[in-house]
């Protein structure tokens, strides 16, 4: 037997209620995917032969977050002993009276014209940050299967980004995102936000605590789940992050054609760039130099590199006291920092660059980045070196792996 939380019963009548179009905000791991994957099953179970749709923008990430791992603990959970077959293949579920969810992305042509090639009672866009309001817009027409006793519904969940979201103008502006005009019909919108302290009966006091010390413009999104203000003129956003994220399988090591650390980061034999994690840190020269020795072992790179500007002889000795057997490059940086990040947001809007993870401080110091400089506090370590790593990578096609090692302008000696 399921308990809900008060906000997640809340969040459940919501799902249920009149709305077409229903929109659960949020920070991380408070439920809203669980919720609103049971609403859909619920639907499918009431009228037979109806059609349902869960999609991402990725089509791997749908699999592997959906089909592997939420629609089986719902089916566990609130639906036990009800039959649920897979048909891989065709890409859905089948239940026995005929209804059928299928799973799927809107990061491939083929995939989406097979998909959205059908009628559906229910459309449901999982991790909405990610996706674009055109590809949004697309799913939504396919919102029209004639479905007796339950209507069409569209449902969208996300972890809030900038307020010039889509999702934010749409549920929470009313507003048409494209032409900025009132809804014509804004009583088909609702929205409600769900965040992890309203699913912590499922969650470990440790966790809850680590989204608390986050910093200060993820902890609101992940943690306070509310949508955060935008910096003017940013070179990158936390859609475009979003919109960048992948799962570590998809660049295993077999594909990795170079790789750089302090952040981490590998060049796939796709041409694409993936940022692995995030190394950076505050340590005495020992520990840094260990830390970086171990990094440059364990992704079989080829050399440490390492800012020559700041004291990059001492990075290289720091280095090579580890391990005299590492080869240390020293770079220089010839223009500012702004100058360096543009050439790299600009291969984050091709999609050329994807996250195989979430790194906070990184991704909050990169949108804090504006063609006129850095607009955070402190130093931007994190994201200047993941801008030195990503730049050597686009700029490197010889197949040669390397460690990109940033240290810290102010650190006053202190670690990359």
């Amino acid at each position: 037997m399921v308990t809900f939380s008060p906000g997640q019963e809340a969040a459940r009548r919501l799902l249920e209620g009149p709305h077409r179009y229903v929109c659960l905000a949020g920070g991380t791991r408070s439920g809203k995917t669980f919720l609103i994957l049971r609403a859909i099953v619920r639907r499918a179970l009431a009228v037979g032969e109806t059609r349902h749709a869960a999609l991402r923008f990725h089509a791997n990430a749908a699999r592997a977050s959906i089909a592997l791992d939420t629609l089986p603990r719902v089916m566990r959970l609130c639906f036990p002993g009800v039959a649920l077959r897979e048909k891989r293949q065709d890409g859905y579920f089948e239940f026995e009276n005929g209804s059928r969810i299928f799973i799927g992305g809107l990061d491939d042509k083929e995939r989406v014209e097979k998909i959205l090639g059908l009628e559906y009672a229910t459309v449901f866009l999982n991790e909405a940050s990610q996706i674009p309001y055109s590809s949004a817009l697309i799913a939504f027409t396919r919102l029209a299967q004639h479905a007796p006793g339950i209507g069409q519904k569209a449902f969208v969940d996300l972890n809030p980004v900038g307020r010039t979201h889509w999702t934010n103008e749409l549920f929470g502006e009313r507003r048409d995102p494209v032409s900025r005009r009132a809804l014509a019909g804004p009583d088909a919108y609702a929205r409600a936000f769900l965040n992890p302290p309203d699913n912590a009966g499922n969650l470990s006091r440790e966790f809850l605590e680590s989204l608390e010390n986050l910093p200060e413009r993820q902890r609101r999104r992940f943690y306070e789940g509310v949508y955060v203000d935008d910096v003017d003129g940013a070179l990158w956003t936390l859609a475009a992050i979003d919109a960048a994220r992948c799962s570590p399988a998809e660049i295993p090591a077999e594909r990795r054609t170079a790789v750089v650390v302090a952040v981490v980061a590998a060049r796939g034999d796709d041409g694409c760039a993936y940022v692995l994690a995030d190394l950076s840190c505050r340590e005495a020269p020992a520990a840094w130099g260990r830390r970086a020795v171990m990094a440059f072992h364990a992704h079989q790179a080829d050399c440490i590199v390492a800012e020559g500007n700041f004291g990059g002889e001492m990075v290289r000795a720091t280095i090579q006291a580890a391990d005299p057997d590492v080869p240390v490059r020293l770079v220089t940086a010839s223009r500012g920092k702004a100058v360096r990040a543009e050439p790299i947001s600009v291969r984050y809007a091709q999609g050329k660059v994807r996250h195989a993870g979430r790194f906070a401080k990184l991704e909050d110091q990169l949108c804090a980045f504006t063609g006129a400089g850095y607009g955070g506090e402190g130093s931007p370590d994190h994201a200047d070196a993941a801008i030195w790593a990503l730049t050597h990578l686009f700029a490197r096609d010889e197949g040669t792996g390397i460690i990109e090692f940033y240290r810290r302008e102010a650190a006053g000696g202190r670690g990359a």
